[in-house]
């Protein structure tokens, strides 16, 4: 394990997460309100990608901010954030049946652990 990163470069990786949270969170709002840009479709399946890649840097960001916390359950250390965030995930996704513009699919609810598992394994192989 490396040593402690130094109180500069921890509010460094803090201000990147919040940076990325507030713009993932105007992409979920853009996707709910039907306002993603429609240049978007042309990208052949956007948005799996998307998915994969901004779960995925959203759990690497919050890995490293959150300092690889776990949380012990039952003798088994599971890392906090990345499983938070999956849960959010699933909960995100079961809320899109009440959009008119979003839908609850599976393979998208694939997308998003296949990212959040890479954004764990990188967020961990960085360490």
């Amino acid at each position: 394990m490396k040593g402690q990163p130094t109180a500069a470069k921890r509010f460094g990786w803090q201000l990147l997460a919040v940076l990325y949270t507030t713009a993932f969170l105007i992409i979920l709002l853009l996707a709910y309100t039907g306002n993603l840009p429609p240049q978007f479709s042309q990208i052949p399946y956007y948005d799996k990608i998307g998915h994969v890649v901004l779960y995925g840097v959203a759990v690497y960001l919050g890995h490293r901010v959150f300092a690889y916390r776990r949380l012990v359950m039952r003798a088994i250390a599971v890392p906090l954030f990345p499983i938070l965030f999956a849960i959010g995930t699933v909960i995100e996704e079961l809320l899109q049946s009440f959009s008119p513009n979003r839908t609850l699919d599976a393979t998208d609810l694939a997308a998003s652990f296949l990212g959040i598992a890479v954004g764990y394994w990188l967020a961990e192989k960085g360490r």
